[in-house]
């Protein structure tokens, strides 16, 4: 299978499934807080509510773009993806997924809605720590611009997820004069249809939103094992066309030769001749293979590598000169070179459409087994008063838009911590803090706060460990 030994097919399948495992087990934190409000208010029977959210999570996953997919791949160190030992390839792997399934799964049973998110991020960078360990030259270092992003926006969004929902309950009382949509959900009879009809859209919308976001991120997972352990196949997209990319190649390489280096730092210059040298090697690739509309398999490695830093590099030197006479550009130019090298990373910036259909269809059948535990904890632990219709509504709107705007800008945000974050809301604006059950709320801000440091130090101490034992 794609060219591999048995023993390595078989870890290959090993490690996607495992991966899957992730995902069914994100279903149990993550899908639930989707459909918890439906449920909850009887809007919809469990059943209808985890098949429809599934549907919705799947075309989330598959027209939400791969932008927070890529994301999780880029917060690795690129070394360590590019690094051709296998056995740092499977301490990598088997650190990252034990560490996330471990932590969901623990957290889950004990009904804390654990963040997903947090839990994948932080195993990323306790893996990105321990290969820096390992590679003591110094010249190996996590993406900290990534990172940084990656953590203000799990830092922010409960927040915003917090303040926006208590805003928005405030709206709903000024234009909304039926006080059954303010009131508890009666145990047993459905809302009126209009109430049902809200909630029902503010689930689709969360749960089209979470695959767009949480579902990208078992994307992202899988496609660090395929690339991993299947260069010759998934280092770069094989079912484009390899002309394109050497039309975008000759194209960049023009438009980089055109660069007026005299306001260039000695760094910067070295940059853009490593550019050069990348580009170059990318074209002396593509016409020196057998085929000219394929790219060798022993060489797609290689050809990721370079695409990877010539972008790299590039965005590096343009954050500083972004005046384009600087360097003997027009606008008309840099649009142009803009343009190609966006081109360019789609060759990497891909994954196929049965990693897509795995991660949602994994998605959903977490969320049709796990969902009871979090939807309880979402509709009647967090607040001493129920959940009412206007409370459930109002957090899956602000939770579905916030997941939206972080998607759109390729950023993994928590579903958990933003929707919960906006029951909380929800129940001040009802009753003021002394309508939070402390206890709850208590052990979900612990589990935000302590997620991402013990999952940095597990995912380290499991890939040293791997490391060692493989010798």
């Amino acid at each position: 299978m794609f060219g591999l030994s048995t023993g390595l097919t078989i870890l290959l399948i090993a490690s996607i499934l495992a991966a899957l495992v992730f995902e069914f087990i994100n279903g149990f934190h993550d899908t639930a807080n989707a459909v918890a409000t439906v449920i909850y208010t009887k809007s919809l029977k469990p059943r209808t509510a985890v098949i429809w959210s599934g549907i919705w999570n799947f075309l989330g996953v598959y027209l939400g773009g791969l932008a927070v997919a890529m994301g999780i791949i880029n917060l690795l160190p690129l070394e360590i993806l590019v690094d051709q030992n296998i056995y740092h390839s499977l301490a990598m792997i088997f650190a990252l997924i034990l560490t996330a399934v471990l932590w969901n799964l623990g957290t889950w049973y004990l009904g804390i809605p654990c963040s997903s998110s947090h839990t994948l991020l932080g195993s990323i960078f306790g893996v990105g720590i321990a290969f820096m360990f390992i590679n003591v030259d110094g010249h190996v270092a996590l993406n900290w611009k990534k990172v940084v992003d990656a953590g203000l926006s799990l830092l922010i969004s409960p927040i915003i997820g917090f303040g926006i929902t208590m805003l928005l309950m405030a709206l709903f009382k000024r234009i909304i004069r039926k006080k059954k949509f303010f009131t508890e959900p009666h145990k047993e009879k459905a809302p009126p249809f209009w109430i049902r009809g809200i909630l029902v859209l503010t689930c689709t919308s969360v749960s089209y939103s979470h695959g767009s976001n949480d579902g990208q991120k078992g994307v992202g997972l899988i496609m660090i094992i395929l690339i991993s352990l299947a260069p010759a196949f998934f280092a770069i997209d094989t079912s484009k066309n390899i002309s394109n990319m050497y039309g975008n190649v000759v194209a960049i390489e023009t438009y980089i030769n055109k660069v007026d280096t005299k306001h260039f730092s000695t760094e910067e210059q070295v940059k853009l001749s490593q550019i050069k040298t990348d580009i170059g090697d990318i074209r002396k690739v593509i016409e020196e293979s057998d085929a000219k509309d394929e790219i060798t398999p022993s060489k797609r490695f290689e050809v990721r590598k370079d695409i990877i830093m010539v972008s790299k590099n590039w965005d590096k030197l343009f954050s500083n000169h972004k005046d384009y006479k600087l360097y003997g550009f027009t606008v008309h130019d840099n649009e142009k070179l803009t343009s190609n090298l966006k081109e360019l990373r789609t060759f990497t910036e891909f994954a196929p459409w049965w990693v897509i259909l795995m991660v949602s269809l994994s998605l959903g059948l977490g969320t049709m087994i796990g969902w009871k535990r979090i939807v309880v904890t979402i509709g009647e632990k967090i607040g001493k008063t129920h959940l009412s219709y206007a409370q459930g509504a109002s957090a899956e709107m602000v939770a579905a838009s916030t997941i939206g705007v972080s998607t759109l800008l390729g950023l993994p945000v928590s579903t958990t911590h933003v929707l919960s974050s906006g029951v909380a809301g929800s129940m001040v604006s009802q009753g003021g803090l002394k309508n939070l059950q402390y206890k709850t709320v208590k052990n979900i801000l612990i589990a935000w706060a302590v997620t991402i440091p013990v999952t940095v130090v597990v995912s380290c101490g499991i890939f040293l460990g791997l490391y060692w034992l493989m010798g």
